[in-house]
């Protein structure tokens, strides 16, 4: 999946597939995390978030089902 470049302390990119609804995430210390059924407007969200790692903490993680990539 191909990944755009954030500005954030804590994520390096992130990319989605509208298609299957998959969001996937990179940090800095290099783990991946994919997470499903994400809906187009969250990751839009996201993407224009102020803090894109806030906005994963609040709305993503603990939500949507991951794995480590």
């Amino acid at each position: 999946m191909n990944r755009d470049p954030v500005t954030s302390s804590n994520v390096t990119s992130v990319g989605y597939d509208p298609d299957s609804g998959t969001l996937e995430v990179e940090f800095h210390n290099g783990s991946i995390y994919q997470y499903f059924d994400v809906p187009e407007a969250l990751y839009n969200g996201l993407i224009h978030a102020d803090s894109v790692g806030g906005f994963l903490a609040a709305h993503v993680k603990g939500t949507y089902r991951f794995s480590r990539v």
